[in-house]
């Protein structure tokens, strides 16, 4: 017994001094520079390292914020999203933390060189060219007809990179791009939003954000053929829950308004216009705060806020969760527990102008007990935010970071498994005049609801296992009804374990008139050594005709061809692009928003440094034979 136990002992003192010199090669400095010791180290080591070294498979870990800027990271401390998080560290020492993740002097620190601004030529807008109806903002059934994509599945394999952007102080691109009058509209995740030349490239003009915009630029739109009255609107959210108007044409604030007072709101979603009205989801970053265990959660309820598109003057709220958070008991730490929270609403509104109706889905409840407003999709009336129906789809679903934790205090009972309605509610047309709504969650179910009937469920098929981060994670698309579902089934789980089965990462058919599973596209496993990297599709999907497209984890963008699932054209966006600017574009993985077609341009981001993904700041641009 004693020689077993000595030999337990070395073999715990060579593990430990692996992890020691293992350490030591991960925080060494570059290759051909001298060491050196970054007060910043043990700070991060101590506050930091908890959550970013594996504890929070959200929490980016160090390699990807390697990746960014000192300034941006020191701003995100600062007055961030990480701003509760470091409230404990003082000026100097958020500051040091900033430089050793960077590995960078702030005194020493030079920006890479700006985007190129537009010369006469390009900076002028074509007031003949509104915004089409498509996507987030407009259309969520994300179809995009020849007239206004001039592509079709044919000239696929024709596309060729015709130019890319670098969006500076970026390690993630998420912002749905918008074309209108020959621009592209897009946010960053350093909170500029840009109107780029759509031939070029080049910057006509930039407005800083308050924090990261994460959403689409949503343009307002005018008859085709016609001129605007008026100077065209520009609308979209911020991460720290701030709604923007700012001038199309020249990027000059209109007004800004922070409609819901909770100090964790955040708006994920892109906003919906109609008429004077202009819907905002409202997210939270509760679920965040919630792994500190002196925190008590929550009180946070989610909601769509409609605001006035020519003030910002807030005209209603619909919450999702009726009741204001009440303390209905202690932790184990004797902190308390407010219920009912959560909820929130990350996807873009859809309007039915029909019935006179505004859809929108919600996520998990964040404490005990969950109640029926969480996983639900949300029927309100357009003009007054009256309650018209609701209809749960998943039960008992209570959770927030906390429950990535073993024995933490502010996980709920029920642990998850937090199976959000993360994507947007399509509206489908079938025959004779009929129409379904369509709800995906990151369950892997695909949900058809009758938009006439109180939200009575249709059918309801598994199309994937599902995970912490879908499954159906941020959106489908339809042609007709062909509905496309990606699914991404990622390994992780709720407990941080790995599933046993692959599940069903990749593109999906469904038809939307019987829930039946048409097709399944080929599953890839394209990694080749990248880490981190798995299959599966967890950005939003578009459809043009004959084909569906999609950008994969794996940093591949894949087209399909819509009646057999046969992969049509594949471009690998992982790697250095040059930018006119002289600063090079990196793409990575690709998530969230998905491509933008517009005029024979297939238009997406690359670029993902968050989650445990492969960072990148690029948007490319592809068109048939690159001209």
């Amino acid at each position: 017994m004693n020689i077993s136990r000595q030999i337990l002992a070395l073999l715990l003192a060579i593990g430990a001094l692996l992890v020691t010199v293992a350490s030591d090669r991960l925080h060494a400095a570059p290759a051909g520079g001298d060491a050196k010791m970054w007060p910043g180290q043990q700070i991060f080591k101590t506050t930091c390292a908890g959550c970013h070294e594996g504890g929070s498979p959200k929490a980016p870990p160090e390699y990807t914020m390697r990746g960014m800027s000192p300034a941006n990271i020191l701003a995100i401390l600062d007055h961030g999203v990480m701003k509760d998080m470091a409230a404990g560290l003082t000026p100097l020492e958020r500051r040091q933390v900033a430089e050793y993740l960077t590995q960078t002097d702030l005194a020493d620190y030079k920006a890479p060189p700006p985007p190129k601004r537009c010369e006469a030529l390009h900076a002028q807008f074509d007031l003949t060219r509104p915004p089409p109806a498509v996507g987030w903002g407009y259309d969520n059934r994300r179809f995009v007809p020849a007239s206004v994509g001039g592509l079709t599945a044919a000239d696929l394999p024709r596309l060729k990179l015709k130019w890319a952007f670098a969006f500076p102080d970026a390690t993630q691109a998420r912002s749905q791009p918008v074309v209108a009058m020959g621009a592209i509209f897009v946010g960053s995740h350093s909170g500029q939003v840009f109107a780029l030349d759509l031939e070029t490239g080049c910057v006509r003009w930039s407005y800083s954000a308050a924090a990261e915009v994460r959403n689409t630029i949503v343009v307002e739109r005018w008859p085709e053929g016609t001129r605007p009255d008026h100077s065209p609107r520009a609308f979209f959210g911020d991460v720290l829950g701030n709604v923007y108007a700012v001038d199309a044409l020249t990027g000059v604030e209109l007004w800004r308004a922070r409609p819901e007072e909770h100090r964790a709101a955040t708006i994920t979603g892109s906003v919906a216009l109609w008429g004077q009205m202009l819907y905002v989801p409202v997210s939270s970053l509760e679920v965040g705060s919630a792994e500190n265990p002196d925190y008590a959660c929550c009180t946070f309820r989610g909601s769509v806020v409609a605001l006035d598109v020519a003030t910002g003057a807030k005209k209603w709220q619909a919450y999702t969760v009726q009741k204001e958070a009440q303390v209905v008991g202690r932790t184990a730490k004797g902190v308390d527990i407010l219920a009912p929270s959560g909820a929130p609403v990350w996807g873009s509104p859809t309007v039915d102008e029909k019935r006179g109706l505004l859809y929108f889905g919600s996520g998990e409840n964040y404490t005990s007990p969950a109640d029926e407003n969480s996983d639900a999709v949300f029927a309100v009336d357009l003009l007054t935010g009256q309650r018209r129906w609701s209809r749960q789809i998943n039960f008992r679903d209570a959770w927030n970071n906390s429950c990535m934790y073993k024995a933490h205090p502010n996980c709920p009972a029920e642990r998850g498994p937090d199976e959000d309605l993360a994507t947007s509610v399509m509206i489908v047309d079938l025959d004779r005049g009929r129409q379904i709504l369509l709800a995906g969650s990151k369950s892997g179910a695909l949900t058809a609801i009758d938009p006439d009937r109180d939200g009575a469920v249709l059918w309801n098929v598994k199309v994937g296992r599902g995970s912490l981060q879908g499954g159906i994670h941020f959106g489908m698309s339809s042609e007709g009804t062909r509905i496309y579902v990606p699914i991404y089934d990622s390994k992780t789980t709720p407990q941080a374990g790995t599933y046993d089965d692959r599940g069903f990462p990749g593109m999906h058919m469904v038809d939307a008139r019987t829930g039946k599973v048409v097709w399944r596209g080929p599953f890839f496993d394209e990694c080749r050594g990248r880490t981190p990297c798995e299959p599966g599709i967890s950005a939003a999907s578009t459809a043009i005709p004959g084909a569906v497209i999609a950008g994969h984890i794996d940093g591949w963008l894949r087209a399909y061809e819509s009646a057999t699932g046969k992969v049509l054209w594949q471009v690998d966006t992982i790697g250095e692009y040059p930018t006119a600017s002289g600063a090079v574009a990196r793409g990575g993985s690709m998530s969230g928003p998905g491509p933008a077609i517009f005029d024979g341009k297939l238009i997406t981001n690359s670029g993902y440094g968050f989650a445990f993904k492969l960072p990148g700041n690029a948007l490319l641009v592809y068109s048939i034979d690159g001209k």
